[in-house]
């Protein structure tokens, strides 16, 4: 029998406090997935949860997202944060399937079910007789498989998330034309293109055209985007830790700052410039 006891418990999706009081629950399920499961079903039926028999597929959206983000941050960090995380976005995808079987549409074990044959349909270099050399290989022989199967699609471009990160989508996008040729044939070819690009901004800059400079800075971008996929960086990956090290270099300043009794809009450029130097190196 498990038991849960009195505690009180801060929900961050629906942001108030709820008080559990100590009540007997048996479950069915001993195996932590189908328990997953079963929770999912309870707390969404008769003598369940209010909030969660009030959601829908399209009110979980912002959740399912959310939760990838931050098991996405808590990757490489303390392996327990990480397992919590990746906990809270399981619950997501059983959430989704709970609200499909609810309409009949399809279960958990129906997801399962779907990716477990599509990776076996798509590495027959591992579950079959086919043999592949290297890492493009397998790439290539990937794609032709999902163009296959999703012969309807009018482009190879339509696979791209709509609503991935605009960096991030200009990667997927170039790395989605490459593999079928439509691509540079050096890096260096990339950096001539990002030259043209530099100049057309500069150019744009002088007319003091909007628009027209909005569009630049955006070529400018999707071109860095394409020199890192040639360096197989991933640019938003490599962008988030930059942004990382100046928040963490930014924070310094203000510490350093705060001890010398001071506001940071009390100091000088010259004064703020000398605490940075000193952050590159703590």
């Amino acid at each position: 029998m498990d038991r849960v006891s009195e505690h009180l418990l801060y929900d961050r999706y629906r942001n108030h406090i709820i008080f559990l009081k100590e009540v007997p629950m048996k479950f069915k399920e001993k195996k932590p997935l189908y328990r997953l499961k079963e929770i999912a079903a309870i707390l969404r039926g008769e003598g369940g949860c209010a909030w969660d028999r009030a959601q829908t597929d399209m009110s979980l959206r912002p959740y399912l997202i959310e939760e990838a983000y931050e098991a996405y941050e808590s990757i490489g960090g303390d392996p327990e944060h990480l397992k919590e995380e990746l906990g809270d976005l399981l619950y997501q995808v059983y959430a989704h399937a709970q609200l499909a079987e609810e309409k009949n549409q399809f279960a958990i074990d129906d997801v399962a079910r779907a990716i477990v044959d599509k990776l076996i349909r798509r590495h027959p270099h591992v579950f079959g007789d086919e043999k592949l050399e290297d890492k493009e290989a397998v790439i290539a022989k990937w794609e032709r498989i999902k163009k296959k199967e999703k012969s309807d699609r009018k482009s190879i471009l339509e696979g791209v998330p709509l609503h991935l990160p605009a960096l991030l989508k200009a990667y997927r996008v170039q790395q989605k034309v490459s593999r079928v040729g439509f691509d540079w044939n050096r890096v260096a070819d990339v950096f001539t293109k990002l030259d043209e690009e530099m100049e057309e901004f500069r150019e744009s800059i002088s007319r003091q055209n909007r628009d027209n400079i909005e569009e630049e800075i955006g070529d400018i971008l999707f071109t860095i985007a394409n020199i890192a996929r040639f360096l197989e960086i991933n640019p938003e990956e490599a962008l988030s830790l930059t942004v990382k090290k100046f928040i963490r270099r930014f924070q310094f300043i203000e510490e350093q700052v705060a001890k010398m009794g001071k506001e940071i809009e009390d100091c000088s450029l010259e004064e703020l410039d000398t605490i940075w130097e000193q952050s590159k190196k703590s």
